[in-house]
Parts: structure tokens; sequence; C-alpha cells
């Protein structure tokens, strides 16, 4: 085998593209993966990691400022932020990280190539890459390009003014006021992260209401908990355009329905619509690979195949939930099945965080889902009621679990409270093992645990909660 020939080469080295990498190397295949930019992709450098030590250094800052006085603990003097070292430290978090990833690719005998990849025929791909081109052969191909945020026609990102959900984990002074477009997950949290570090903060959607995929009760309660911290939101609203001025930007809206407009002004605004998938300048078209009219490539779920024979596509570039853990359980099932193994993804017990203060976890269907198939039992659980919960001075939020009418088998597992992106993967283990409300109920759950309170919601199921 020469050295630009390869078992697999893997274009990107997000989440799914390493694990891909990394796994194939596992199962004995010599495999090299293009990467232009740093290792790790959008999740690791400008998404999950980076806006998650910002949201837990904000939430510290909060925490010292006012929840510290109940718990006894004096803190003398006024405290103040230093935002240049909480940058720092997010940037020391996000660097001990892919250079992990680079170690893992040593590790295994990954050749990392460095450089923009582009499909060449059969089984080639053209690297540019340090001012010249190279062409690599395999025997197989992933593609595992990822994401970028979605760009307004009526809202182009200046990289300033207007800018995307990347330039606002890195800003260098807080905002005055800041004004988000979009009431997703990535609005919401960065929102929470701004909001906390004294911006004022202002959400504008076309929307009803914030976070539409996640249970609407829970959000509720979630968006009364977020104003409480200073969040403002406007529904059935769109942001028509944004003026640069001396002062600011001037965002023009107007409501969904037409009845009401004005302007608002603010130091940035962050568009974060959405993201859509890295798949041009790949030379799909050439080599056959069909896209769908939103740019993502088709492939057959089961195998990951796309069009072509022996190329393969993952990950946010193939749609569905874009999520840095879906992207990895389709990297390790598509290299396994190479390989010969059984490899799948059940992605009915995909769950989905959001990182906010309090948290809102989810796995499975919501209650309207559920119905839809047949008679459904719900049990409920306030975290009011737990004893961890009320000694970590964290009773905020609910666990909600929904199970079939009939079989009694856990069809949706919701949660809110500090700790749900912790405690939602006990409702995953069980799901993938088909298991009843009445398993989760009569399983051991050590006292005073906040797990607990999954237990009493499976109790509650069959309106058995003892502390309720």
């Amino acid at each position: 085998m020469s050295e630009s020939s390869y078992d697999l080469i893997v274009l990107g080295a997000g989440p799914g593209g390493y694990v891909a990498a990394i796994r194939a190397a596992q199962l004995g295949m010599r495999v090299a993966c293009v990467e232009k930019g740093n290792l790790g992709g959008t999740c690791l450098n400008v998404g999950c990691i980076p806006s998650k030590a910002l949201l837990e250094s904000s939430e510290r800052y909060v925490e010292t400022r006012q929840g510290l006085a109940r718990h006894g603990i004096r803190v003398e003097g006024k405290v103040s932020l230093d935002l240049a070292a909480l940058m720092k430290r997010k940037d020391e978090i996000v660097h001990s990280l892919t250079s992990g990833v680079g170690f893992l690719f040593e590790k295994n005998k990954v050749d990392h190539v460095i450089g923009t990849a582009r499909l060449a025929g059969a089984g080639q791909v053209q690297v540019n890459g340090n001012g010249a081109k190279r062409t690599l052969h395999a025997k197989r191909i992933i593609i595992a390009t990822g994401s970028v945020p979605i760009e307004l026609p009526n809202l182009k990102f200046d990289g300033q003014h207007v800018i995307s959900s990347t330039e606002a984990l890195a800003l260098d002074a807080v905002p005055q006021k800041l004004i988000l477009i979009g009431a997703g997950y990535i609005g919401i949290e960065l929102g929470s992260v701004w909001a906390r570090l004294g911006a004022q903060v202002l959400i504008l959607d076309v929307l009803e209401h914030p976070l539409p995929m996640m249970d609407q009760a829970l959000v509720q309660r979630l968006q009364r908990s977020l104003e409480k911290e200073g969040l403002k939101f406007r529904f059935k609203t769109a942001a028509e355009s944004a003026k640069i001025e001396k002062n600011g930007v001037k965002v023009a809206w107007k409501s969904v329905d037409g009845s009401q407009s004005g302007v608002e002004t603010a130091d940035k605004v962050v568009v974060c619509v959405g993201r859509k998938p890295v798949s041009d300048g790949l030379g799909l078209a050439e080599a056959g690979v069909k896209v769908d009219r939103r740019g993502f490539i088709e492939v057959d779920h089961a195998t990951y195949q796309t069009s072509v024979a022996g190329i393969y596509a993952i990950g946010d570039v193939i749609g569905g939930a874009m999520l840095a853990h879906k992207a990895e359980e389709e990297a390790v099932a598509c290299v396994e099945q190479m390989a010969g193994r059984g490899g799948h993804v059940n992605y009915a017990t995909c769950p989905a965080v959001i990182y906010t203060h309090p948290e809102l976890a989810q796995v499975g269907l919501d209650e309207q889902q559920a119905a839809k198939l047949g008679p459904i039992k719900v049990g409920k659980f306030n975290f009011m009621a737990n004893g961890r919960a009320k000694a970590m001075e964290q009773t905020e939020g609910m666990v909600k679990i929904i199970a079939d009418g009939k079989t009694d088998r856990i069809l949706g597992v919701h949660i809110l409270h500090a700790r749900a992106s912790e405690l939602i993967h006990e409702a995953v283990v069980a799901m993938e093992f088909q298991a009843s409300s009445e398993d989760l109920a009569r399983s051991f759950h050590a006292h005073p645990t906040l797990n607990e309170a999954i237990k009493e919601a499976a109790l509650a199921v069959e309106k058995r909660s003892i502390h309720a």
C-alpha cells in the first residue's frame, strides 16, 4: 500500500469525523482524516465545549454574587468580573481537548492530513493544503464535514456588529445590550451567558415560544426562570433589518401578523436561527452523490452509504438532530459495519439537553407525540420534595415520565433541573433496554440523591409516589 493509499479517508475532524477515524483504526484499517482547521470541529472549537465553559463560569459568577450567603458563606468586598481571565480559561479548555484529539490520532496511527478536501473520482480525494495539491486513494470515504451557522439575507454577518454564535463566544467586553435572533438552544444558552455577566438581553423569534422541540410544559417553566435571570423575549416577531450606527446596531422588527413594528438598538446582534450543512465545494455533484434541496447529503440511514458505492456520510451533513453525540454514534455504527460488525443507532434514545440554569433535558417522546400512538400514563415529581435538591439549594424543576398505557414501556422522560444533563442518562439506558416505569420504580436509588426524583416520577406513573 502506497503512502497515499488508505482503507478509509474521513473528511472532517469534528466529533463524527475524528471518532470514525479512531474507531476504524482500532478495527485495523489504515486511516487518513482530512481537516483544514483545528481538530475537534465546531463542537470542540466554537460550539459545545466553549459554550459550556462560559455557562459554567457565568453561573459561578452569579452564585458568588447572589447565592453563597444562603449557605453561610460571606464574600467580603465587591465581586468583580475579569472577562479576559474567563475567556482565557475557556480557550485553555478548548486547546486541551483539541490537542487531545491530536494525541489520539497519533496513538491510533491515524494520519492527519491538513487541507481542504474534494472528491476527485472513484476512491479518490484531492487535498489542497500548504500551497500544494495531492491526491489520496481509499477503498472507502466518509464525509463528516459538519455544519455552519445560517446567515439571514437581511442580517448579513460582519463579524463585529452582526455576528454568529462563533463570535458571540469570544467577545472582549460585556455588551450593554445584546439582541439574539432565534430562541432555539443556541440563542437561549448564549443569552444566559451574557445576561449573567451583566448584559441586557432581548431574544426575538418568529415562533410562539422558545425551544419548539422540547416539552412545552417544562419549557414554560424554564422561560419563567430565564426571565427572572434577566432575559426578555419577544415572540411572533421577525427581524427585518440591521443598520449599523455609531451608537450600536438598530434592528427593525415586525410582528408576524404585521400588526406591530418597531426598532431596538443594541451593541451586538447575534443571529442564531439554525445551522446548515457544509456540503458545497466537496465535488458531490461531479461524484454523483445526491443531496436534497437544503444541501443535506442523502444516505441509507442503516449503513450511511450515499448514492455512490464506497462513499458514506454522517453527522450534521446528513441532517436530523445536529448533536455531537448523534454524530459520534453514527460514526461508530458506520465503520463497524464496514468491518463486518453489527453497528446501529437507536435514534429513539438520543438525548437532548439545554444547558441553562436550570437545565432542560429529554429523551424520547413528549406527551403530545406519545398520545398520538395510543393511551399513555404520565408520572411527575417536583424537586422541591427531594432531599438532596434541598441540601443543594437547587429545588427548581421536575421529572416527567411518559409510559405506554398498556405495556408500561417508557416512551419519554423530561427533566428540568440544575443537573438535568447528568440525570437524563438513567432514562436513556432504561429506554435502550426497553424498560417499563415499573422497572425504574422498583430499582434501588441511593438516598439522598437527585436520582430519587426519577424513581418517584416512575412511582407516580401508577399514582403511588411516596414523597409527593
